[in-house]
This record gives structure tokens, C-alpha cells and sequence, in this order.
């Protein structure tokens, strides 16, 4: 909501003090829908030049996310951390193998049914299976799962960012195409040149309006988004780092209780449980 209530904001403020300051406003409403037709028309067209169908879906889908803000929250990381406790804990206790009935089949697990927002979320869920199942077979070297780790979530944020770079570059090539729209439209002016100043002056004022409207949509809507995006995506790729953290300090041969307190520290700091929240939480974690 914070993003449309920006975004009215802004086109209140510009258009408002244009009136304010004695513009017309029928002006702009006579040459907007032809310089947007051009301007929009050309910066959807690059676009899909860039991407592949799957990246434009995957920006389209990006564009949705800037609106609703990030998945995760404080009772999403409690409920991650819980879990995670439980199996850290399982295989301290009974050894690795005892967790092969909880990451073979997951959705049959005791363990994930009773946390189904890990359990609904398919990367958090095979990340936490995947690595769980290496560790069953004796590939315990806390350095090199951390190492492959630490790659794997490089590879995920560097392609969840890709929409937030595609909009970033749609926003950079925005005012040139609004430059491209205001020069056809002195092209268009130059082949009236006959025409009195009255009518020359609408003309090269619907022209500059294409250059405006490619400044406004660049820095006044796709920068920002692009911005916001990228935003979520790194705040959201700190959910997978929890995962890492709990599982890496198990490893090094940590307390179950200290595993799940170093992902704790990897928790964005707005939504990070307190020492006593977490503590609380796992000790009512039973199967």
C-alpha cells in the first residue's frame, strides 16, 4: 500500500503544481494517450527483446511483490527456526539417520506437517532435505556444505534479481525513448512550419510532453520499483540464510539451542524474534 499511496502522491505533486501554476491540463490530456502509446509501446517492446518469456513472467510476478512487501515475518522465522531446531536436535540425539523418514517424504513428515508455511514453501523445504540428506551420507565437512551452500543461494538471489535489473534497465531507457517520442513530434511541427504560432505551439507543446512523460514514468515509477524489488529480494534471500546458519553450526558439533541462536542473528533485524521468543517457541516444539 505504502508504494501506490508513493506513487499517488507523486502524480498529485507534479500535476498539481502545474495547475497550480496556470498549465493547462487539457493540454496534456490531448497529446498523453499518443506520446504514452509511443513512449509505453517502445519501452514493452525493448523489454521483451531483453527476456526470455520465463523472465518476463518472472518480472511481471516481481511487479505484484513490490505491492504486497515481503513473505516473511517474525512468526514465519519463529516457524523456520522451530523446525529446524527439531530436526538439529533428532539428529544430535539419535544420529542422522533418524531424520531419514522426516526428508524423504517430507509431506508425510510429523516434523514439517506441523509447520505448514515451511512445509508450502518448495526451495525452503528441498534446501533443508537436500542438505540434511548430504550430511546422511557422511558428507559432514561443515566448510564444504557451507561453501556449496553459500553458492547455491549466490546462483537463487542472483536469478530472483533479475527482474528488479530488467525493470532498472527499462527505467534507464526510458527518457531516451521519451526524446524519441519528442523529436517525431518536431518532425511532425517542422512539416507544418506554415501554420500560424498558435497552432505551432500546440504542436511543439505535445512534443515536449513526450520527453516529460518519459522522465516521469523512468524516475517516477519504474527506477522505483525496480528499487523496491530489489529490496524484498535480498530481504527474502535472508530466510534461505537462516537455513544455512542453523545447519552449518550443527555441524560444527553447536548444541541444538545454539544452532537455531546463530540463525537467529541471520533474521532481518525487524523481524528478528528476541533470545526469549525463540527460546520459548522451541521448547514447545515436540512430535
Amino acid at each position: 500500500m505504502l508504494t501506490i499511496g508513493g506513487f499517488a502522491f507523486l502524480i498529485v505533486c507534479v500535476f498539481g503544481s502545474f495547475l497550480i501554476t496556470g498549465g493547462s491540463i487539457a493540454a496534456l490530456a490531448d497529446a498523453l494517450p499518443f506520446e504514452l502509446m509511443s513512449i509505453g509501446g517502445a519501452a514493452i517492446g525493448t523489454f521483451l527483446m531483453a527476456n526470455s518469456i520465463h523472465e518476463v513472467k518472472h518480472t511481471l510476478g516481481g511487479i505484484g511483490r513490490t505491492f504486497k512487501g515481503s513473505r516473511f515475518h517474525k512468526s514465519d522465522y519463529l516457524e523456520l527456526l522451530s523446525l529446524l531446531f527439531l530436526l538439529v536436535r533428532l539428529a544430535s540425539t539419535k544420529g542422522p539417520m533418524a531424520l531419514e523418514a522426516h526428508i524423504e517424504k517430507p509431506d508425510e513428515s510429523a516434523a514439517f506437517q506441523k509447520f505448514p508455511k515451511v512445509l508450502a514453501n518448495t526451495f525452503a523445504r528441498t534446501m533443508i532435505c537436500d542438505y540434511l540428506r548430504i550430511v546422511g551420507m557422511n558428507a559432514d565437512d561443515p566448510n564444504q556444505i557451507e561453501d556449496v551452500m553459500a553458492r547455491e543461494l549466490k546462483k537463487t538471489l542472483a536469478e530472483e534479481m533479475h527482474g528488479s535489473h530488467a525493470l532498472q534497465s527499462m527505467a534507464d531507457a526510458l527518457p531516451a525513448l521519451g526524446i524519441v517520442a519528442a523529436v517525431l513530434g518536431v518532425i511532425k511541427t517542422m512539416g507544418h512550419i506554415d501554420q500560424p504560432p498558435k497552432v505551432l505551439g500546440g504542436m511543439i507543446g505535445d512534443a515536449l510532453t513526450g520527453t516529460f512523460l518519459g522522465v516521469l514514468l523512468a524516475y517516477g515509477l519504474a527506477a522505483p520499483l525496480a528499487a523496491r524489488l530489489g529490496a524484498i529480494v535480498a530481504e527474502e534471500a535472508k530466510y534461505y540464510e537462516v537455513i544455512r546458519a542453523v545447519l552449518v553450526t550443527h555441524l560444527h558439533g553447536n548444541a541444538p539451542q545454539v544452532s537455531v541462536e546463530s540463525g537467529r542473528k541471520m533474521v532481518p533485524n525487524e523481524y528478528m524474534p528476541s533470545f526469549q521468543e525463540l527460546e520459548e517457541a522451541v521448547q514447545s516444539v515436540q512430535i
